[in-house]
C-alpha cells in the first residue's frame, strides 16, 4: 500500500484530550477503510505564521499512514468537514520515518531555551575564531570613518572661510 505522512491543526481552543480523541477518530476511520495508522505524534500547541480563521495557535498532530488512496480520501473529507480543523496536508512518501520526526528531536535537544540557543552558540563560535585581517579590517573601517568626519569638517571650515 502507499504511505503517506498527514499533518492537521487543531484549533488552540480545543483542549488536549479532544485532540488525542480526534487522532483516535481519525485512525479509526483509516483503519476502517483499510489502511492503517503506523505512528502519530502530537507536536503541542505552536504559533502559526499568519491568522487561520482568527486564531493565532493550533494544536499540531502528524500521522504516519500506510493506506490506500480511498482511505486517505476519505480522511481529508473528514477532515475538510470538521469544525476543529484548521488546516491539514497529507504527503505521499516512500517510506515512513523510524523513530521521532525532525519536529520531535528538535524539541528534544532544546534544553529549555529554545531555538534560540543553537543559534546564539554558532554566532559566538564564529565570532571567536580568529580572522586574520579582523582587527585590522574594524580599525580601517574606523579610521575611514574618522576620515570621512575630518573631510566633513573640513569641507565645513573651508566653506565658512568662503563666506568670510
Amino acid at each position: 500500500m502507499p504511505l503517506y505522512e498527514n499533518v492537521f491543526i487543531a484549533r488552540q481552543d480545543v483542549s488536549s484530550q479532544q485532540v488525542e480523541t480526534m487522532t483516535e477518530d481519525f485512525t479509526k476511520l483509516v483503519a476502517d477503510n483499510g489502511g492503517s495508522v503506523a505512528k502519530t505524534e502530537y507536536w503541542g500547541v505552536r504559533g502559526l505564521t499568519y491568522r487561520i480563521k482568527k486564531n493565532r495557535k493550533g494544536h499540531y498532530v502528524l500521522m504516519n499512514l500506510d493506506a490506500p488512496s480511498a482511505a486517505v480520501l476519505e480522511l481529508e473529507r473528514n477532515l475538510r468537514l470538521h469544525e476543529d480543523i484548521l488546516r491539514y496536508m497529507t504527503v505521499r512518501v516512500d517510506e515512513l520515518e523510524e523513530g521521532p520526526s525532525a519536529m520531535m528531536q528538535s524539541r528534544g535537544g532544546r534544553g529549555g531555551r529554545g531555538v534560540r540557543e543553537g543559534r546564539d552558540r554558532e554566532h559566538s563560535e564564529r565570532d571567536s575564531r580568529p580572522d586574520d585581517d579582523g582587527p585590522a579590517r574594524k580599525v580601517a573601517a574606523g579610521d575611514a570613518a574618522v576620515e570621512n568626519a575630518a573631510s566633513l569638517d573640513g569641507a565645513a571650515a573651508s566653506q565658512e572661510s568662503k563666506e568670510d
